[in-house]
């Protein structure tokens, strides 16, 4: 709500009307068949805009509409492995991962290590390493490995 007595209008063409009174700036607004918006209460004296309210908050949500359409979603799809994984179904591991970064899609790969496995953590690592490897032209390794509890954890990513 417009709290002084004067403000700068500004026409519906983006033209200046000048400095009125409020009640003046309402007139016009009226004349117009349109409404007063108050655009920048921070200047001296505050500026209006005589526009049509409700199309202006219709065009404003049409494009952050637009704007959520056409961001790029990134998902992240998550392959299994364990250092007991033999090299054919490694490399049917690394044709998923490949699948998933051409689609635009992160890949997380999970080295998941049971019982005593745990002891054999460098076989894990070369595992994860070959998938690395094999996914060199499509995508790059954006976190290294690291071992978290029993897991250890390869995230990679699509290339730009």
């Amino acid at each position: 709500m417009i709290k002084t007595d004067k403000v700068r209008v500004i026409a519906p063409d983006g033209d200046q009307l000048g400095i009125l009174l409020t009640v003046d700036a309402l007139r016009k607004a009226e004349d117009f068949g349109l409404d007063l918006v108050e655009v920048a209460p921070g200047a001296d004296p505050p500026v209006c805009r005589i526009m049509d309210y409700g199309k202006f908050k219709y065009q404003q949500s049409k494009k952050a509409h637009d704007a959520r359409k056409k961001q790029n979603i990134m998902h992240i799809k998550e392959v299994k492995v364990s250092p007991k994984t033999e090299d054919h179904d490694v490399q049917n591991k690394v044709k998923h991962i490949r699948r998933f970064l051409e689609n635009g899609d992160k890949a997380k790969v999970t080295m998941i290590f049971r019982g005593r496995e745990i002891t054999y953590i460098e076989i894990g690592r070369k595992i994860l390493d070959k998938i690395a490897l094999g996914i060199v032209d499509v995508g790059t390794v954006e976190q290294k490995p690291t071992l978290e509890g029993r897991n250890m954890i390869m995230i990679i990513a699509p290339q730009k």
